[in-house]
C-alpha cells in the first residue's frame, strides 16, 4: 500500500491498537505512524487528520481493497474546486471484493443519507480527499463507525459540494470485523443511524487555499 501512494505525498498510518507488528512497519517504510489509544474507525480517521499538515487530505483504507495511487487525481479534481468533497465510489472487481451483507447496508445508507440531505451518491466509500481546515471546521464529533457519514452530512449542511468517482475496489488483505460479519455491518448501520438523526446546524464553509 505504501509503496503505491503518489511520489512526494506524506503517508500517516494511524495505529488504532494493532497487535501484529504493522506500526512498526510502516515507520520502517517511511510513513509517519500516530498512536491512537481509543478504538474505533472514527478515532483512527481524525487523529490522522489531526496529524497531517497538508491543505488537501486523503483518507484510504490499508486493506488491499483499493489503489491510493488513484488519490492524485482525485486531489486534482478538489484543487481545482470540481468539488469540496469527493468520495471514491467502489466498483468491485473480483470475486469477493464486496459482501453481499455489506452491499445491503450500505445501499440502506445512501437512501437514508439521500432523505436526509438531498444528496444522491451512491456509497459511503472510505477514500475521500477534502481540505484539511474545512474539515476541520465541520467539527466531527463521531469516533466509531458514523465518522465518514457524519462528514458527508455536515458537508451537505453547510452547502458543501459532494461528488463521488468510480474506484476500483478488490478483496481484501484479511477479515474486517466490519464489513466481514453481519453483526459488524449492523452496528455500523445502527452508529450511522444515530448520525442521519442529527438536526441540521450551520458549519463553516469550506476552506479556500492552494494544494501542496
Amino acid at each position: 500500500m505504501l509503496a503505491r501512494v503518489p511520489a512526494g505525498w506524506r503517508p500517516i498510518v494511524v495505529d488504532n491498537g494493532s497487535t501484529d507488528g504493522s506500526a512498526e512497519i510502516a515507520r520502517s517504510l517511511g510513513a509517519t505512524v500516530v498512536h491512537e489509544s481509543r478504538r474505533g474507525f472514527g478515532a483512527a480517521c481524525h487523529a490522522g487528520l489531526l496529524a497531517s499538515r497538508a491543505d488537501l487530505v486523503c483518507f484510504c483504507d490499508c486493506d488491499g481493497s483499493m489503489d491510493p495511487g488513484l488519490l492524485a487525481a482525485m486531489a486534482v479534481r478538489v484543487a481545482a474546486g470540481e468539488a469540496d468533497l469527493l468520495l471514491g465510489r467502489r466498483r468491485p472487481q473480483g470475486r469477493g471484493a464486496w459482501p453481499v451483507h455489506a452491499r445491503a447496508g450500505n445501499l440502506a445508507l445512501a437512501r437514508m443519507l439521500r432523505r436526509r440531505t438531498g444528496l444522491r451518491l451512491h456509497d459511503l466509500g472510505p477514500m475521500r480527499v477534502a481540505r484539511r481546515e474545512a474539515l476541520l471546521g465541520l467539527q466531527l464529533t463521531d469516533r466509531r463507525s458514523g465518522y465518514p457519514l457524519q462528514m458527508v452530512v455536515r458537508a451537505a449542511d453547510a452547502g458543501w459540494r459532494v461528488a463521488e468517482t468510480d474506484v476500483p475496489y478488490l478483496p481484501r488483505s484479511g477479515k474486517s470485523k466490519v464489513t466481514g460479519t453481519w453483526r459488524g455491518t449492523w452496528q455500523a448501520v445502527r452508529d450511522m443511524r444515530k448520525v442521519l438523526a442529527e438536526p441540521p446546524g450551520t458549519r463553516s464553509a469550506p476552506t479556500e487555499g492552494v494544494s501542496a
